[in-house]
Formats: C-alpha cells, structure tokens, sequence
C-alpha cells in the first residue's frame, strides 16, 4: 500500500511538474516603453516571447511549412469619450525549414526591405531569433493626452499552395515591383498580404499586449 501511494505521489509530481514546464513555456507577447525622458525620439521594444514552444507548429515547422509572424504596433491618445489612433506600423518575421541545408531561416520584413536573422539548425535558436527586441520607429506626440501603445500579433502557419508565392517574395519579386518591373499591388497586396489570411488547418494563433498610459514630460 505504502509503495503504491508513493507511485501515485510521483506521478503526481511529474504532471505537476510538466504542466509548471509547459507554463513556463507559454507564448507572451510583451511591448516595453521607453525611458520616461526619450519618449519623443524613441519608440516601444516590441518581443515575442518562446512563439515556436507548441509542438503542433515544430511539427508543421519540420515538415516544411513556413510560418509568419505579422506584427502591429499603435500609438494612441485617451479621449473623454473616445480614444484615438495616432501613429501605426506593421512588420513581419518568417521562419522556414530548408530540407537542403537543414537549416530554420528566419527573415524580417519592416516596410519594403528585407533583413535576414540568421539560420539555424536549432529550432530553440530560431525561437530567439524571433524573440529579438525589436525596437519600432513609432514615437510619442507632444500632447495634454495620456498616451499608450498597444501591440497585435498573427501567427499564421502557411500552407502548400503559398510555398511558392513565399519563395517568389523572398527572392526578389518584391523588388521587382518596387523598381517597376511588376504592379506592386499584384506583388504586395495580392501575394504578402494574402499570406496572412490563409492558414493551415486553422493553426493560426494571436497575441495582443499594451503598455500602461503615459504622458509627455
């Protein structure tokens, strides 16, 4: 009997102890402000914590389907009735497996411009990649307003027939359409932004954060 409860206590501990780790793996999104005094030349720090820590997006990861992570970062003002949207940006980070050169490839796009993060043969250092601070070129107004940032985040794990319209954008049709060559609403509009709304099997996921209020000094 004392043997079989203490089984029972071990298993017990071992859920417990799992569920403490999976906790500790949970997906946060998180927008920090800057120092009280660069509010008017400095934006927020936007990080997307452990993204990659569920094992049904690894699996897809590996099986060679690319995920997206659409960022949106606002500025707003408190109004007595109303609040009001001052300032906005929109960026986005891709993660993909390349079976060739067993490697995850993370890439940010911030407007039209393209910056690889590195690539990696650890899913965990793709991870941080997409955990990196990244500081957005949103600054404060000079207002009598309380102010405040808030932060949006679309996970979206693309599926076999955006593979090669992905790999298209990322290899310079972007490009093309910005030196002319091609309409840039059938490059970005029809092809980037598409991106987004497609989803594999529903395995797409959001985050939304805010920053407390604050004032101009």
């Amino acid at each position: 009997m004392g043997r079989a409860r203490r089984l029972i206590a071990a298993a017990a501990f071992l859920t417990l102890r799992g569920a403490s780790l999976e906790a500790q793996r949970r997906p946060a999104l998180d927008v920090q402000l800057p120092p009280a005094a660069q509010t008017l030349t400095e934006g927020p720090v936007i990080i997307a914590r452990e993204m990659l820590s569920g094992a049904r997006i690894r699996e897809l990861l590996s099986a060679g389907f690319p995920a997206q992570f659409h960022f949106r970062v606002e500025l707003w003002s408190e109004g007595r009735w109303v609040n009001d949207l001052e300032r906005e940006m929109e960026y986005d980070v891709f993660v993909r497996y390349s079976a060739i050169e067993k490697a995850y490839e993370v890439t940010q796009k911030i407007h039209d411009g393209l910056f690889p993060l590195g690539k990696f043969t650890n899913l965990d250092d793709a991870e941080a990649a997409v955990a990196r601070p990244t500081r957005v070129p949103i600054t404060a107004i000079r207002s009598s307003r309380a102010q405040y940032y808030d932060a949006t985040l679309a996970v979206t794990v693309l599926s076999l027939s955006d593979l090669d319209e992905l790999d298209r954008w990322l290899t310079g049709d972007v490009q093309s359409a910005i030196s002319g060559s091609r309409n840039p609403g059938t490059a970005l509009t029809r092809g980037v932004r598409a991106l987004a709304a497609r989803a594999l099997g529903g395995e797409k996921r959001e985050y939304g954060s805010h920053t407390p209020t604050f004032r101009v000094p």
